[in-house]
């Protein structure tokens, strides 16, 4: 019970008199009964079950199932809006005392008057997809939110794909929506359940279109369309074209292509995939500049290990588009001067070197993140430790190029293979570099700049898988350590550009601050030459400029 003093209100008259001892300056008391609403449902909810004051009789059919209930026109218009208009409006059951529902389970509206009178309603998996449906048809908002609330608790991939398209069937926009989001982030998990198998070309087609799936590799998408068609080749395998144009064809691996190519039973069978395939797979062996593959998933920046006074295990996660940074699971141990590539949606970091006051001890370490599972796993060491290293992917096999152990600046390559969980010795480079810049573009691996422990380089070169050789290109302009941020004269602020069509460097605008540990990228769109504006701040770097 709550109470307020107030002021005399505005009544619209006078009270009449009665004798009582004076009160004046005592002002008004508002009082509201907190429980009187529960109250007058139980006691409505009473006359219902005694069929007292009740002004309707429902009759309700369903198959060879018949019903009646005994209820009041008001309890049901003041949570139904369906109802509302029927006992309010020009409709003839405005004035019948009894009304005929069809197409409904007499158990089902039992639930919805009873939600009518008491606010409660209780769903489980045998009745919640028919109280939905009819908590829909009869508008009653909270039933279908329960109904709802219900379902999204219980999704699993056994059953997602049928209760999202449920309810986007009905109009439940919510609940398809969290389906979907559900069957984009378990999406492996989903595709392996008879739901899937069940879907239509066009259901399927809507489905590997959006970005938002999240897989960690595109072969995923691709072996699940494999699949779908052996379910049914005879009467499927026509749409596998149509299938194949929403694959990120050109983020598969060329060396998964073309085994795809050689062993694939649907391929064998449909000569206009295979050709569409075979020609993809030709430009990638080649090193032809391809279109990036649109990503999917959460575009996200990652951040592991680096030095503060000392070497740090830590590991974070950006989101440009909500600017936020998230702290993910620490390394084993710290590092610095590491590595780090992407492969098949897993983030591994190489190399490196723990710091602190406790050690000074350079890394052989091979480290993988599972973003999905935000856990780190152990695979194979490298050959030999190596700190500020160089690394790049190539085909689904990842290159440690150069780095240092100690006081030997290597000149040699490694590749590690994730099939077999192996490290193996590639040709080495004609230089020992440390703190070199290192991309892959176009299927070709560069090395940029760097320290042999005497000389700092403006040398280039790229490594051709194919034949297991490094090449000479064309040299910067500057002299570049620290992955392009240092010479022999101090930090730099200056960029350069290198197109490999020309074999040349452009020089771009100046950063507004000189830096040191830097990174090489790679980008398929027009150099900014006209950029003149750039963010950031230099931070002290471990190791100087040959970090």
């Amino acid at each position: 019970m709550t109470c307020t003093r107030r002021r005399k209100p505005n009544t619209g008259g006078d009270f009449p008199a009665i004798a009582v001892p004076s009160m004046k300056g005592h002002g008004y008391l508002d009082y509201t009964i907190e429980s009187h609403p529960s109250k007058a449902l139980e006691r409505m909810d009473e006359f219902r079950r005694h069929d007292q004051l009740c002004d309707l009789i429902l009759h309700v059919t369903y198959k060879d199932q018949r019903e009646e209930f005994r209820v009041h026109k008001l309890v049901l218009a003041s949570c139904s809006s369906y109802f509302k208009a029927m006992f309010t409006g020009d409709f003839k059951e405005c004035h019948a005392s009894e009304v005929t529902i069809r197409d409904v389970a007499p158990c089902v509206m039992q639930r919805l008057i009873e939600f009518a009178y008491t606010a409660r309603v209780t769903v489980g998996e045998k009745c919640v997809l028919h109280v939905l449906l009819a908590a829909t048809r009869y508008q009653m908002e909270d039933v279908a939110k329960a109904c709802c609330d219900f379902l999204a608790k219980n999704l699993e991939p056994a059953n997602v794909i049928g209760i999202a398209n449920f309810a986007e069937q009905i109009g439940c926009k919510e609940l398809h929506q969290r389906g979907r989001e559900y069957i984009n982030t378990h999406f492996s998990k989903v595709t392996k359940e008879e739901e899937f198998f069940n879907l239509s070309h066009c259901q399927l087609l809507d489905l590997i279109s959006q970005d938002s799936l999240k897989v960690l590799c595109e072969s995923e998408v691709y072996k699940a369309c494999i699949e779908w068609v052996r379910w049914d080749p005879e009467g499927r395998a026509q749409y596998f074209h149509a299938l194949l144009n929403a694959v990120q064809i050109y983020a598969l691996p060329p060396r998964f292509l073309q085994a795809q190519l050689q062993e694939c039973p649907i391929l064998s069978k449909a000569n206009s995939c295979r050709d569409y395939l075979s020609r993809i797979f030709q430009e990638m062996a080649l090193h032809k500049p391809l279109p990036p593959p649109r990503l999917r998933g959460n575009k996200l920046i990652y951040l592991a290990g680096g030095y503060l006074q000392q070497s740090l295990s830590s590991m974070e996660a950006c989101d440009p588009r909500m600017g936020q940074w998230t702290r993910l699971a620490s390394m084993d141990a710290p590092r610095s001067g590491l590595g780090a590539c992407v492969l098949f949606g897993l983030f591994f970091v190489v190399g490196g070197r723990n710091n602190s006051q406790q050690e000074h001890t350079d890394s052989a370490s091979l480290a993988c993140y599972n973003p999905m599972t935000n856990q780190w796993t152990q695979r194979a060491s490298l050959n030999v430790p190596r700190n500020r290293v160089g690394v790049g992917v190539i085909d689904g096999g990842i290159y440690a190029v150069g780095g240092s152990h100690g006081s030997v600046h290597h000149r040699s390559v490694e590749k590690y293979d994730p099939e077999t969980n192996q490290w193996t010795f590639v040709a080495p480079m004609s230089v020992g570099r440390i703190g070199a810049g290192v991309a892959v573009c176009n299927g070709l691996l560069y090395a940029v700049g760097g320290f042999d422990g005497e000389s700092r380089w403006d040398s280039v070169e790229r490594y051709h898988p194919d034949t297991n050789t490094w090449q000479p290109v064309a040299s910067m302009g500057s002299i570049r350590s620290g992955a392009g941020g240092f010479n022999q004269e101090g930090f730099l602020s200056s960029v350069e550009c290198y197109s490999p069509e020309s074999d040349e460097w452009t020089q771009l605008a100046d950063m507004p601050r000189r830096r040191s540990g830097m990174g090489v990228a790679v980008t398929m769109e027009p150099c900014p030459g006209n950029l003149d504006e750039w963010e950031g701040q230099e931070e002290e770097e471990e190791g100087g400029g040959d970090g």
